[in-house]
């Protein structure tokens, strides 16, 4: 029997719902093998399927953050490119489990300063707390993040101004 290709999987639906993307996460995880497949479905030309792809990833990078490294360039290359919000805002959520350098720290957060003005305040949320995790490892940021949280905690959306208020902590820590 043959298997079926992960962006068959993927596709189909519609964006409301993040279709089998569960599904291929728990299935990658099993077989860790299939994850370049995955992987590729994030430059597919189907918004579905990248969209489906893009949660995916994240779900098996959250457990296993060490495969997204044989993709970090073009993990990299692919956060400045993305215009589609659903893809924005899985990368600011796996860009961060990256061991960058300085060079591509400073690189992701001229993307997510970027990012800061999407219209998706889901994106701009993600963003926010993507450029709070890599000051972390990067103490030369944290002045220009920190000025970037405040402003955002007293200009965001609700949920903008509660992510913000837990990252002024994280960043006084």
């Amino acid at each position: 029997m043959k298997r079926k290709r992960i962006a068959q999987k993927l596709g189909g639906g519609d964006r409301r719902s993040i279709g089998k993307a569960d599904a291929v996460a728990a299935q990658v995880q099993r077989n860790r093998r299939r994850f370049k497949e995955l992987i590729r479905c994030l430059w597919s030309d189907d918004p579905i399927v990248r969209m489906c792809a893009a949660d995916a990833v994240e779900k098996v990078s959250r457990k296993y953050p060490e495969v997204l490294h044989p993709f970090k360039v073009e993990l990299l290359g692919l956060l400045s490119e993305a215009t589609q919000q659903e893809l924005r805002w899985h990368l600011a959520q796996m860009i961060p489990r990256l061991v960058l350098s300085e060079r591509e720290r400073h690189r992701a957060a001229g993307a997510f300063r970027n990012y800061l003005n999407d219209r998706s305040s889901i994106v701009k949320t993600f963003a926010i707390q993507a450029l709070a995790d890599i000051a972390r490892d990067d103490p030369s940021m944290r002045p220009e993040v920190r000025a970037l949280v405040e402003t955002h905690m007293r200009s965001g959306t609700a949920a903008m101004r509660a992510r913000c208020r837990k990252l002024m902590k994280q960043l006084d820590a």
